[in-house]
């Protein structure tokens, strides 16, 4: 009996938080959505495509605002 419960209770303990960690790893890949592709050429700096989706609305939003 590992932590003190038995081992159908450890088992689903496991089972949820290993779920739950998935799910949650899918969720955070599809909000940031990463580029996958590897191009052949090293990108110049500025052109990784790695920004959240709508951020730069947001930072324009922010410096239209500013002037």
């Amino acid at each position: 009996m590992p932590a003190g419960v038995s081992w159908t209770q450890y088992l689903k303990m496991i089972s949820a938080s290993t779920l739950a960690m998935f799910a949650g790893a899918e969720i955070v890949h599809r909000y940031y959505r990463p580029d996958l592709t590897i191009p052949e050429i090293p990108p110049k700096p500025g052109e990784l495509k790695t920004e959240l989706l709508g951020l730069k609305q947001r930072q324009s939003k922010v410096h239209t605002s500013q002037q």
